[in-house]
């Protein structure tokens, strides 16, 4: 092992060095042509590379990376774009410059690979190849195999909840059917030896019939509670299977709607989406695979063989030579295919999230004509994950054929050694009957052992997706409640007191950094700073969307860690930017404030928000329907819309987020007056980047780089504050123009 560890470390020295040459003769050092091979590979494989997943491939050197990344901005070889969805989340995009880079770094790793094997002979190249692939799906179970599989069994099982009686029966009734469609083939026999014995001793015709009769009633009454058995298990399996799918989907949503934004940003949007739906799926299949297939095919395997052996003890040995046969071979086709479904899911996650991506985006696509060049990404990561499932089906598709051969070895060899024993009383004492059954339970021991592949396989594909679903049930929130938490929040006093904040841990640098701040109750606050100054962030620590890494928020005079979080959010009304309506009617979205309030309360709020004369306008007024995100709506008709749902809610505290950027100052200006007057004692924090929003606020805070740089009244920070004034005066000058 030591002198494998030397080999490696020489290796790996000389790859680098010979990658950092070719590197350098283009003009990149060894770290931009690493990065750029790797942002080229994963854009061909239709892939979003974030800055999180470079830093896997660097250790984690978040400094590092952020220096790379911002040196290869300046060569013009990436471009770093927002997730339309969340802000806080952007991806690296190569440019065309970019690319020519990153397949130029692509062809230096061909050719550092061919300098290495040069000499090897195309069976050490085989070897070598093996080794790595071995190395390769090692790294890939031990990623994989952080969770022991029978952890996430037990916890996946707990939703099958009242479905347990369902499942039980099932189980039941398929053993019944099982058992009797392996009595049904050694009955036939006893028939047909019967019928040859009568044949032989000239039985009369009447005594003849009434035994074919009797085994006639019994093979009927059997074949009937077979069938009546298979179709109530299937019947209760199917209830189980579908039962445990929709009680598993509960689950899964319902711990997601506890996850603090921590949580929420582990995961991406588009990993959910497949999570709660394409795994559930498989995982449902795979449970009434197991359910249902899983157990009856053992159950066939075992009653065929042994039914065999009762029959025929001196015919059942060719069943030694078959079964092991077919069996090894299924088994490498299961160990086959398994890694290619292991990795399917991944590019799954990668297709849901460029549909839900053009979906959200589909003005920007048409507006800078991109139709053909997101239907060529889409195509190609679609690609991507049918080049994965045609392969596999490549593979799976080679059983058939092998059954079907192991199927007929067994007949031919029953046939021909059976009618030598019959016809020259060889091999023992058979009849037709023993030998009719023989083929019979041949066929049922190789067809269980086909299904019992078809299991196999669909758990192997299902393995991923129950780790990938387990992921979410076991996800602590960051955010929870206390023990006895405080159900009331009896003041709209807000505090902070030597507050820091990091998005994460091992992060170097704090998002927000000594902040000390008191804001009393029914005061009117704005808070002003450039893109990135971490404002956003700020508020959301009042309504525990985040907690603060080191210091307090206090409301009422109470940490806000004390209070219950329904309580807490309840009291806090937030108004974004980028807000969402939800699919309904615009009454149905204001009901999100106050499921309770009346017309007349929805109509005042409206009036305050300015929104009550578009909707009026509207054919159906409060009835419109809204589509699924407002896109039948302006921005501006939007914003006013939320600002009236927050004030609805009637907050002790209301935070508006931008909230007013796509209406026009005057519009501005009379929702300002409307929640002045109409919520003296509601605490108001308005976040803006137009200086006319907050100029009237009882005082301002300025933010820059996640500090506050500057508190006053409009006319105090123009005489003391550089930011301030410069902000004020290029809103000025632009609005003078």
């Amino acid at each position: 092992m030591e002198d494998l560890i030397k080999e490696v470390f020489v290796l790996s020295n000389y790859i680098k060095r010979a990658l950092n040459e070719l590197a350098k003769a283009n003009n990149l050092t060894d770290a931009q042509s690493r990065f750029l091979f790797i942002i080229y590979n994963y854009e061909n494989n239709g892939i979003k590379v974030t800055p999180k997943m470079i830093e896997k491939f660097f250790n984690n050197q978040k400094s590092g990376v952020c220096e790379l990344l911002q040196t290869l901005e300046s060569y013009n070889l990436i471009s770093r774009i927002e997730d339309q969805t969340d802000s806080r989340k952007k991806y690296i995009l190569l440019t065309n410059k970019g690319k020519e880079c990153g397949k130029i770094a692509l062809e230096n790793h061909y050719k550092v690979l061919d300098k290495i094997t040069k000499n090897f002979t195309k069976d050490e190249l085989k070897i070598v190849n093996k080794m790595f692939t071995k190395m390769s799906i090692n790294m890939i179970k031990e990623e994989l195999g952080q969770y022991k599989l029978k952890d996430v069994v037990k916890t996946l099982l707990k939703s099958v909840r009242e479905y347990k009686k369902d499942t039980f029966l099932g189980i039941l009734f398929i053993c019944f059917e099982a058992l009797l469609e392996c009595i049904i083939p050694f009955v036939m026999s006893k028939l047909l030896d019967t019928m040859q014995d009568m044949t032989k001793n000239n039985v009369g015709k009447n005594q003849y019939l009434e035994i074919v009769l009797i085994y006639a009633v019994i093979l009927l009454i059997l074949a009937t509670l077979s069938f009546v058995s298979g179709i109530i298990a299937g019947k209760f399996s199917a209830k189980a299977s579908v039962g445990f799918e929709c009680n598993l989907r509960h689950d899964e949503f319902n711990k997601i709607t506890t996850f603090s934004f921590n949580n929420i940003d582990k995961f991406s949007v588009s990993s959910l989406v497949t999570r709660q739906m394409t795994d559930a799926f498989y995982i449902q299949m795979a449970f009434m695979m197991c359910t249902r297939i899983g157990l009856r095919a053992p159950l066939m395997l075992i009653f065929s063989i042994v039914m065999a052996i009762i029959q025929s003890p001196g015919m059942s040995w060719i069943y030694a030579i078959t079964v092991p046969f077919l069996a090894f071979a299924l088994i490498t086709i299961i160990i086959k295919v398994m890694p290619i479904f292991t990795g399917v899911f991944k590019k799954y996650d990668a297709l849901n999230e460029s549909v839900e991506e053009n979906v959200r985006g589909i003005r920007v696509v048409k507006t800078y004509v991109r139709e053909d060049y997101e239907k060529a990404k889409f195509n190609k990561t679609s690609e991507n994950v049918a080049t994965d499932f045609v392969k596999a089906e490549r593979i799976i598709a080679l059983s058939n054929p092998m059954m079907m051969s192991a199927m007929y070895i067994s007949m031919i060899l029953i046939l021909t050694i059976g009618s030598i024993a019959i016809l020259f009383s060889k091999f023992g004492n058979i009849s037709v009957g023993q030998i009719s059954s023989l083929i019979t339970y041949g066929a049922q021991i190789l067809s269980s052992l086909m299904m019992l592949q078809m299991v196999f396989v669909m758990i192997s594909m299902s393995i991923a997706s129950m780790r990938r679903v387990y992921e979410v049930l076991i996800e602590e929130p960051t955010i929870k409640n206390v023990e006895n938490p405080i159900k009331k929040v009896s003041s709209a006093d807000i505090l902070f007191k030597n507050v820091s904040f990091k998005y994460k841990e091992d992060a170097e640098k704090f998002a927000l950094s000594d902040i000390n701040l008191s804001i009393k109750e029914g005061q009117s606050v704005g808070i002003i700073g450039g893109t990135g100054s971490s404002k956003s962030t700020l508020v959301n620590l009042i309504s525990r969307f985040y907690d603060a890494t080191v210091g307090e928020v206090l409301v009422g005079g109470i940490n806000v860690k004390n209070y219950d979080i329904q309580t807490l959010r309840g009291s806090v009304s937030m108004v974004l930017q980028k807000n969402i309506l939800f699919s309904g009617t615009i009454k149905d979205n204001l009901h999100w404030g106050n499921k309770n309030a009346t017309d007349e309360e929805i109509i005042d709020a409206c009036k305050i928000a300015q929104a009550d004369s578009f909707i009026e306008s509207f054919p159906d007024k409060y009835n419109t329907f809204i589509y699924q995100g407002g896109t039948n709506v302006s921005g501006g008709q939007k914003q006013r819309i939320c600002i009236a749902r927050a004030i609805l809610k009637k907050p002790k505290i209301l935070i508006m987020d931008d909230s007013t950027s796509a209406v026009d100052t005057k519009t501005d200006a009379l929702i300002r007056n409307g929640l002045k007057t109409t919520l003296p004692n509601t605490t108001k924090i308005i976040i803006a980047q137009r200086i006319s929003s907050v100029q009237d606020c009882d005082f301002i805070i300025v933010m820059d780089d996640g500090k506050i740089n500057g508190i006053g009244s409009h006319q105090e920070l123009l005489a003391n504050n550089e930011i301030y004034k410069e902000i004020y005066s290029l809103q000025n000058r632009i609005g003078g123009k």
